[in-house]
């Protein structure tokens, strides 16, 4: 999730428990908690595909998050051991301030490591998108409230509620995703499409339309559209290969690749461009227009040699910016069909 929602998530959690012992200081506190697990992205990596897949490791992790607030809280009793709270008290506090921030990372569909040093894939529970107003308001709403207010009981239960309402939002987010897959899957299946694998997530600043994406056996990937107000019976989608016949040869040659492929839990699309081999993740962005490119080899004397990858360039911004306005208006009604086909032959 974006910066803001962490901090006065951070803030809001910091609030209900600490509020009031510490005060106004708490959502101080709170917010450069929530925000603590993001400065993994200062650390310098070698390459772009490094950069991403590294990021929401082990800064991210609920083992190093709680171990780290133990410490914090060993330390600040040891500095002053007369304190008006219990150790416990502080100590699940700070922890709940710093393990919601990768918790609600991963409810995004990037991927967030949650359990590192385990070398399970990254979490990708994909119910909201990366910046969602309608989650982030409310907390914004009760900690202006609590710091102008000041900290007393009624500020700490707007921080709950608003606290308690995010939750539920997230559950909702549940249910859709649930829903518009198995739609998908369905629409699919009586087109006579077998259908390997497929994922659903938000579309941007909203979770009423979705964009849901699925692989068939023979390696094509179908990505289509469904929002909570459609009315007709038919989804609208488009296919296109993923070139898998691509991936065996790089997979071999670069380490950076297979790594991609197991953060992404191999949502690749592989393509010729040139003399360049691009791999894109193909879990953000939609129809071709997708948000992380890499170039990870390069052709010399019809062979394939790995490369340090760097990312491909991205998208023309009119075009991204004529995506955003048309998924607007998709939002709320499927009379008029996104032009997926013209934005295939554009972002490939």
């Amino acid at each position: 999730m974006d910066s803001v929602t962490q901090f006065v998530l951070g803030a809001a959690v910091q609030g209900v428990g600490m509020g009031k012992y510490q005060g106004g200081k708490a959502l101080l506190y709170g917010g450069l908690l929530g925000t603590l697990p993001d400065l993994d992205v200062f650390i310098p990596y070698a390459d772009s595909i490094s950069s991403m897949t590294y990021h929401r490791g082990f800064s991210h992790s609920i083992f190093v998050l709680t171990a780290l607030a133990f410490v914090m809280t060993w330390l600040i009793f040891k500095l002053k051991s007369e304190r008006h709270f219990s150790f416990l008290r502080l100590f699940l506090t700070i922890t709940l301030a710093l393990v919601t921030h990768p918790i609600i990372d991963a409810m995004t569909v990037y991927g967030t490591q949650l359990f590192w040093p385990i070398s399970t894939a990254p979490e990708v529970w994909s119910t909201v998108f990366i910046i969602d107003p309608i989650y982030t308001f409310p907390l914004v709403f009760a900690c202006l409230w609590a710091l102008l207010k000041k900290m007393n009981a009624k500020s700490i239960k707007v921080l709950n509620i608003a606290l308690i309402l995010g939750f539920v939002y997230f559950g909702t987010g549940f249910i859709g995703r649930f829903y518009h897959e198995q739609r998908f899957s369905n629409a699919l299946s009586e087109q006579g499409v077998e259908v390997e694998k497929v994922l659903a997530t938000p579309t941007p600043f909203n979770t009423i339309l979705w964009r849901v994406i699925a692989v068939d056996k023979q390696g094509n990937l179908y990505d289509g559209v469904s929002g909570w107000f459609d009315k007709k019976a038919e989804m609208e989608w488009i296919k296109m290969p993923l070139n898998l016949p691509l991936a065996p040869k790089i997979l071999s040659i670069s380490p950076e690749t297979q790594r991609l492929k197991w953060f992404t839990d191999d949502w690749l699309h592989y393509e010729q461009i040139g003399d360049n081999l691009v791999v894109s993740d193909i879990r953000m962005g939609m129809a071709g227009q997708f948000n992380f490119r890499f170039i990870v080899a390069k052709q010399e004397n019809g062979e394939w040699m790995a490369i340090q990858p760097k990312t491909y360039p991205m998208t023309r911004v009119h075009l991204r910016q004529e995506l955003l306005g048309l998924l607007w208006q998709r939002m709320w009604s499927d009379k008029l069909p996104l032009p997926l086909e013209r934005w295939v032959k554009l972002g490939l």
